[in-house]
């Protein structure tokens, strides 16, 4: 039972080439940065990542992607990174566009055991009838792999289309507390696609800010329980508070000192 292992290194050994990676973290709150960059000193290359966004510019999953181990990307937002949507619009990443609710619940449904679903989210638009540019043949714009029409139903006189759930070969989540078990506690943003993320990956590797004894995690503070994660890697406190804010607004007041995030 006990799922802590000596080092991130040591938790992602055995993520090979080509392997499919549903990665927690919305922007940069609540990013698996410590294993992220494990897996980058690892090597592995060929990664099919389900992740909201892919980090920003020398941040987050921004560092594999820089170094060109992602092949394809399912996430619902290319925003904050440039080379994310160079690397797209030059047809050296495969993008899978995602709504964001759909998303969430695609990772839910594949950690639950639920093939597939019926939304109406995307209906009337290319989500449903297909055609979405998944990978450009070259810079020019010309679309190699577009995406398939999407079977649609009608329920209670609307229109929803099915989505499938997604279950990935391994999962890398942030969280607050874990305990040995592999129970873990999220703390405020970083519940964010952590614990779905988690539930998706067939191992799922966890960073934790504080590792807890079994039994200091109270059952109504458990978030995700310890069924869904495999190995446990605790963080120094240095990796702990080491936390970026990706944008950074300071208010018109600025003699006070106010920072919003």
């Amino acid at each position: 039972m006990n799922k802590v292992r000596a080092s991130a290194a040591e938790a992602v050994a055995d993520i090979g080439e080509g392997a499919s990676l549903a990665v927690g973290g919305f922007g940069l709150s609540g990013v698996p940065d410590v294993l992220i960059r494990a897996l980058h000193a690892q090597g592995a290359g060929g990664l099919k990542v389900v992740s909201n966004n892919c980090g920003v510019d020398g941040r987050g999953l921004g560092v594999l992607l820089a170094a060109g181990r992602i092949a394809r990307v399912t996430g619902s937002y290319v925003g904050e990174n440039k080379e994310f949507a160079r690397q797209y619009l030059a047809g050296e990443l495969e993008v899978e566009l995602v709504p964001q609710g759909t998303l969430a619940e695609r990772l839910r449904a594949g950690g639950a055991g639920i093939p597939a679903f019926y939304t109406p989210a995307g209906v009337g638009t290319q989500v449903a009838a297909g055609g979405l540019p998944w990978r450009y043949a070259d810079g020019g714009g010309s679309v190699a792999v577009a995406s398939p029409p999407k079977e649609t139903r009608n329920f209670a006189g609307r229109p929803h289309i099915l989505e499938h759930g997604i279950t990935t070969d391994f999962a890398l989540v942030r969280a607050w507390h874990g305990d040995r078990h592999g129970n873990l506690r999220f703390r405020r943003a970083a519940a964010n696609f952590n614990p779905l993320a988690a539930m998706a990956g067939r191992v799922t590797v966890a960073e934790v800010e504080e590792l807890l004894e079994p039994g200091e995690l109270a059952p109504d503070e458990v978030h995700l329980p310890g069924v869904f994660v495999q190995r446990v890697v605790a963080l120094d406190a240095a990796e702990a508070a080491d936390k970026r804010i990706e944008r950074l607004t300071i208010s018109a007041s600025s003699t006070r000192g106010t920072v919003r995030t």
